[in-house]
């Protein structure tokens, strides 16, 4: 049995997952968003910790499994979004700063004028933006006063360190730093000095699949024997091997990653270069778009304004609507992410008039899903060696059929769905069960159930919608 915690920027899920690959028992919490500013998101690091906890444990109920059963522990997490915490204590110092958090968008702005975006983009394969953990970090040290024998990193870091005692992380998190370089595989000392982020601060970087320590937690002594960054895990669940199948999961954000081997993507217009994984002594690379709100629009419907009660009830509100009416909605919450990458870019409706309604802005919200993901995977075909020839895709929003029926529309290539939402999860598990010999890595193609597919119809014209789409953009940047 393994337990895989999937810790995530809205909740936490974990799963107990068997040697066959069946998933026995499943827990899920919220987590609590703290906006204390505008432009400032933070998460109660205290609170990821002890939802971790009790997911874990509501798993292990839901399966009816001992914790002395486990075989090891696999972690997937939020990747961007940093804790500091006091070493000898334990306890957090400041409230995480989460990756959706601008509050850094002037300080990149500056270092950008100073001419620092080249070595950032050459060194990292990353952009100055402040969705990335670089400065956060710094502001925690220089504005937070954050002291410099703290221990700082990401979630999986904070995870691990609550787990084990151990302070570290793995190259897919760490590549998401600004502070890694990709070529030599260390944190770059240039860039720390550069934002002001001691090197001795950050964790040590171990392999992503492999046992990094044991913990109690659960009961028994178990071993984490995986860490990865949310998407990477997806995209491993996902089983994408090659370069002409992509992962794209559609949550808070959505995230379309790409495999490209051990060969390292030159920087590319509008993507990132990332480490996808070290498994078994392999070193992979990945492209990625990242685009940063998605289903947090549906989130704001709901919460902000208010206009549907539950996210489900999209899906019947866009099906009522025989087209969208000219209504778009760009959904720059928090700036633009790929390929556009502007953080003052702000959220804007476009085509309103005394017609409009309820149902126009659920529908727009679901089509800007679907437009955002065009754009990323367009992006990356300029650049791929091959055109991508199936989308797989993951995460709560798959479960909207009209979403996803759309979305192959649009693309025009089919939509494979896994049958399992929770494929990052899974990826940390699959991860973890390598880690400690369960499995071997060719063993896992055969561990995946079927996916729901969806085929681009022949009547559809995506091309009239994506014109006005551009359109909505243009009026969205800053």
């Amino acid at each position: 049995m393994i337990l895989a915690i999937d810790q995530g920027t809205t909740g936490t899920t974990c799963l107990v997952v068997d040697s066959a690959g069946t998933v026995l028992g499943r827990g899920y919490r919220e987590i609590t968003q703290h906006y204390p500013r505008p432009g400032w998101v933070e998460h109660d690091a205290d609170e990821l910790w002890q939802s971790v906890l009790a997911v874990g444990n509501a798993a292990l109920r839901d399966a009816r499994v001992e914790a002395g059963r486990l075989r090891a522990i696999g972690i997937a997490n939020q990747r961007e979004t940093v804790v500091a915490w006091d070493r000898r204590t334990g306890q957090p110092l400041h409230p995480a700063i989460v990756w959706q958090d601008r509050r850094t968008a002037a300080r990149c702005d500056d270092l950008r004028g100073e001419g620092h975006e080249p070595l950032v983009r050459e060194r990292t394969g990353l952009l100055l933006d402040p969705y990335f953990s670089g400065t956060k970090l710094e502001w925690l040290f220089r504005e937070a006063g954050v002291d410099e024998a703290a221990a700082v990193g990401t979630v999986d870091s904070w995870l691990v360190f609550k787990l084990t005692g151990e302070h570290l992380t793995d190259p897919s998190n760490a590549s998401r730093t600004m502070l890694y370089d990709l070529r030599r595989r260390a944190w770059d000392d240039e860039l720390c000095g550069l934002l002001g982020v001691p090197v001795g601060s950050l964790p040590r970087v171990v392999p992503t699949s492999g046992v990094v320590g044991e913990t109690a937690a659960f009961g028994g002594s178990v071993p984490v024997a995986a860490v990865v960054g949310d998407q990477q895990a997806a995209l491993f669940g996902q089983r994408c091997t090659d370069s002409s199948t992509a992962k794209c999961t559609y949550g808070t954000g959505n995230f379309l990653l790409r495999t490209t081997g051990a060969t390292e993507p030159a920087p590319a217009d509008g993507l990132l270069t990332t480490v996808a994984w070290e498994v078994g002594g392999r070193f992979d690379y990945a492209l990625e778009a990242s685009m940063l709100v998605t289903g947090a629009a549906v989130q704001w419907l709901r919460d902000g304004l208010g206009i549907i009660r539950t996210a489900d009830e999209t899906e019947a509100l866009a099906e009522s609507l025989e087209s969208n009416d000219g209504v778009y909605f760009v959904p720059a919450l928090t700036g633009l992410g790929s390929p556009y990458w502007d953080a003052h870019a702000r959220g804007t409706i476009v085509g309103l008039t005394r017609g409009a309604s309820r149902a126009h802005l659920a529908r727009a919200a679901l089509e800007a899903i679907a437009y955002q993901t065009v754009d990323a995977v367009r992006a990356q075909d300029a650049v791929a060696p091959e055109p991508l020839a199936e989308l797989r895709a993951d995460g709560g929003a798959t479960a909207n059929g009209w979403l996803m029926q759309f979305q192959s529309d649009v693309l025009g290539i089919p939509v494979a769905v896994a049958p399992l939402a929770d494929a990052t999860a899974l990826g940390a598990a699959y991860l973890a069960g390598v880690g400690v010999g369960c499995w071997m890595e060719s063993e896992l193609d055969g561990l995946a159930a079927e996916p729901r597919r969806y085929e681009p119809r022949p009547e559809a014209d995506p091309e009239p919608l994506l014109a006005g789409w551009k359109c909505a953009v243009q009026r969205a940047l800053s």
